[in-house]
């Protein structure tokens, strides 16, 4: 991958117009992609239990009908959920869970795993918290996704679930967008969702997923997001939960993971995120990480490559 020069953000004065809209999520899902593969469509009756594989995230429609969820005890994640309205219930990592529903209601669902790059280690993963539940009514634009993947789903056609899982795609974009949208409503409070979720720190987070390999200061930093150096340090380790620096380093080291699962050279991947040389590369992982790249990667196990 050629380096890419960085393109400056305008920066208007204070009287001048607000800037033109940013696209947020784009940088981040073309370095670190998601797949969707349906399996079910159809009521489920009784007791149907989700178990908690490593890597494997579940993405729920809730079409019509009640539900009533329960979950193990974890940290930020409730016990029981009723939910009374179509709605989508989203586990971006491994969460054990278990819909029951009475079998005269036959709630009737759409469902389908979700295979994020890097598993635990996708940066919207780390993100979000372990349950996103929002209300099908909620999210402007999702309908006519709905409409056409429901309408894949009920009928067999000639390409109907590779189809499907493309819409599935299409649906969590969606979802996504209407996260960084509301924050507090799906219960992020900091990391990077939050970040991207401020207007002025997320022009800075956007340039630095863009070009990693620029030589980013705090105050090269700032400069994107129109702030103060100052102003810029508090309100990112404020909102993101840590100090820019960190967050570079650990964007660059996730890339060069990344980049690393599909065997390109250590030295290539280097100077694709910032770094000199494989020796500058390795001893960022171990003093960040604990461990080397190829460390990291054995611990993945063979499907994690690409």
């Amino acid at each position: 991958m050629s380096s890419k020069k960085v393109v400056q953000a305008s920066r208007p004065s204070r009287s001048s117009v607000a800037p033109a809209p940013l696209d947020r999520l784009s940088d981040v899902l073309d370095r670190f992609r998601v797949r969707a593969h349906l399996f079910h469509t159809g009521p489920m009756c009784g007791i149907s239990n989700f178990d908690a594989r490593p890597g494997r995230a579940f993405l729920h429609v809730l079409r019509r009908g009640t539900l009533r969820v329960t979950h193990p005890r974890l940290p930020g994640l409730r016990r029981e959920l009723r939910l009374s309205e179509p709605a989508l219930l989203l586990y971006p990592r491994a969460v054990a869970h278990v819909f029951h529903n009475l079998p005269r209601e036959g709630s009737d669902f759409t469902c389908a795993t979700l295979d994020f790059e890097g598993g635990d280690r996708h940066p919207l993963v780390a993100a979000l918290p372990p349950l996103v539940t929002v209300p099908l009514r909620r999210v402007e634009g999702l309908e006519p996704a709905l409409d056409l993947l429901f309408s894949e789903t009920d009928r067999v056609r000639c390409g109907a679930r590779l189809l499907a899982d493309r819409l599935f795609e299409v649906v969590l974009i969606q979802v996504l967008r209407w996260l960084l949208d509301h924050p507090e409503e799906a219960g992020v409070s900091a990391g990077l969702v939050a970040g991207m979720s401020d207007a002025r720190l997320a022009r800075a987070l956007v340039a630095i997923h863009r070009v990693p390999a620029h030589a980013w200061s705090v105050e090269s930093m700032a400069r994107e997001a129109g702030m103060s150096r100052a102003a810029f340090a508090a309100a990112f380790r404020s909102v993101v939960g840590r100090t820019p620096v960190d967050y570079l380093t650990d964007w660059r080291l996730t890339v060069a993971l990344d980049a690393l699962r599909a065997r390109r050279p250590v030295k290539v991947v280097a100077g694709e995120v910032g770094y000199g040389s494989a020796a500058a590369l390795s001893k960022a992982f171990r003093e960040r990480l604990g461990a080397s790249p190829r460390h990291l990667l054995a611990l993945e196990g063979p499907s994690a490559r690409r």
